[in-house]
């Protein structure tokens, strides 16, 4: 076989026209999301009055493997996609690693991330709909950014609800947003009813996700012609994210590699869920196996030091209950966090694939996390988005092993964006001034032990 190239890119023709929906292929499915009032599995008439109504089909279905993506979505995605599939040789040369260490570079549009992939799904069927506009939130501001583009791309107007640590350090990420359109808002803010509650709750907080989502759904209900979008988490996300694993996939294929182990950052974990899904569907239907690990920030361990419970989805307590891996809704991660990643709890799809064993997970700390970074930066020409860091981190710890083992395992990881605009995260490692923030069991148990009796 001849040398693998540096980038495999697929041709436009190969581009995937439909999204797997790894729930399918799953004998055990997620738990359903329930409503908060009656404790029920939420219907499709309770979600269409949150989500425009053809993504709460999405969301509800968890039997249909593929979705088709619809023309005008798959021309959209044109401009970017297929991604490349990069084969990490720098890298490896630099580990002195037997290792073959291959990343999928989602990196490669304006937004700077995934993320796009499933904002332009979600304004399309918004515009379809025959919306005015869509509400969001967003934590480090690639989903905030993603969304105002595609927004900006249907004429829709577009309210973003960032948090507010992330607000104060990313202002040029605030900036693209407004640049596209958007209305940026600081959350928790003064605007609403929960951010004001949440304020009093707690003076001077920085905000979380779990925030910045109740402030977002009460400005979609409270608004005619508006529905709320997120950009994590949920199954309708997971399954526009399903592009990633299915190109990775058949880029792999194309020259008969078989990735032995895939490594993705995890969040909310619509990337993970998305790059891992078509391996997982393999390992699923009993053809393949591989060793599959999601990588979150040891200062937000919802995976490795969460609890399987049913939950709020944010912190003001007005979404439906999901059962996920979670910190407890009112958990609010340490203001020195500046890797994004910053949700109290995980997609309730990966939760549930954790908690059968069909995945792994590993914390891993801010500090160890912007070495690796800067690492791959120095050899491989990018600079990496402090979110794809964390698998980055653990892909390196993988590749070293290798190299004390003497095994030529192939090791895929997502790399989901860029950081150029997480510089001040950046300039306070390259000053010393970061540090690793770990809450202690005592931080944990006060939101856990808050968990809604279900």
């Amino acid at each position: 076989m001849s040398k693998i190239p540096y980038k495999i890119y697929l041709e436009e023709n190969e581009m995937p026209d439909k999204w797997y929906n790894v729930r399918a292929d799953m004998k055990k499915k997620p738990a359903p999301i329930l409503n908060p009032g009656t404790l029920k599995p939420v219907t499709l008439e309770e979600l269409s009055g949150i989500f425009c109504e053809e993504l709460a089909k999405q969301e509800l279905d968890d039997t249909t493997a593929y979705f088709e993506i619809p023309e005008e979505i798959r021309n959209f995605y044109k401009m970017y996609r297929p991604s490349p599939l990069v084969r990490a040789y720098c890298l490896e040369k630099k580990l002195d690693t037997p290792a073959h260490i291959y990343y999928k570079f989602e990196g490669n549009n304006t937004s700077g991330s995934h993320k796009l992939n499933s904002a332009i799904a979600q304004a399309y069927y918004a515009k379809k709909q025959g919306l005015k506009g869509v509400t969001t939130e967003t934590g480090a501001g690639q989903w905030g950014t993603a969304l105002s583009m595609a927004c900006s791309y249907f004429d829709l107007d577009c309210q973003v609800y960032m948090v507010k640590v992330s607000y104060e350090q990313k202002p040029f990420r605030r900036e693209v947003m407004r640049t596209y359109g958007a209305t940026v808002t600081p959350s928790p803010s003064m605007n609403t009813e929960v951010g004001r509650r949440i304020n009093a709750e707690f003076p001077g907080t920085t905000g979380s996700l779990g925030c910045a989502i109740s402030e977002a759904v009460e400005a979609a209900v409270s608004q005619e012609g508006y529905r709320y979008v997120l950009g994590s988490v949920l199954a309708q996300v997971l399954l526009h994210q399903s592009v990633i694993g299915l190109e990775a996939k058949a880029a792999l294929d194309k020259y008969g590699i078989k990735a032995d182990m895939v490594i993705g950052c995890a969040g909310g974990g619509s990337n993970l869920g998305g790059l891992i899904s078509p391996f997982v569907g393999e390992m699923l239907r009993g053809e393949a196996s591989y060793d599959i690990i999601a990588v979150e920030p040891a200062s937000c361990p919802s995976l490795t030091r969460g609890v399987y419970a049913y939950d709020f989805c944010d912190t003001g307590k007005v979404c439906p209950l999901a059962k996920m891996y979670t910190l407890g809704s009112g958990f609010i991660p340490s203001a020195n966090h500046a890797g994004g990643l910053r949700y109290h709890g995980m997609s309730s799809i990966v939760s549930e694939l954790y908690d059968q064993k069909l995945i792994s997970a590993r914390s891993v700390e801010q500090t160890s996390v912007f070495e690796a970074a800067r690492t791959f930066a120095r050899v491989e020409g990018i600079l990496p988005a402090p979110e794809s860091s964390h698998a980055i981190r653990v892909a390196i710890d993988e590749a070293l092993k290798c190299k004390e083992t003497g095994e030529e395992k192939n090791i895929v990881f997502g790399l989901t964006g860029t950081g150029y605009f997480d510089m001040v995260a950046y300039q306070k490692f390259n000053d010393g001034e970061m540090s690793d923030y770990i809450p202690t069991d005592e931080d944990l148990k006060k939101s856990i032990d808050k968990l809604p009796r279900v």
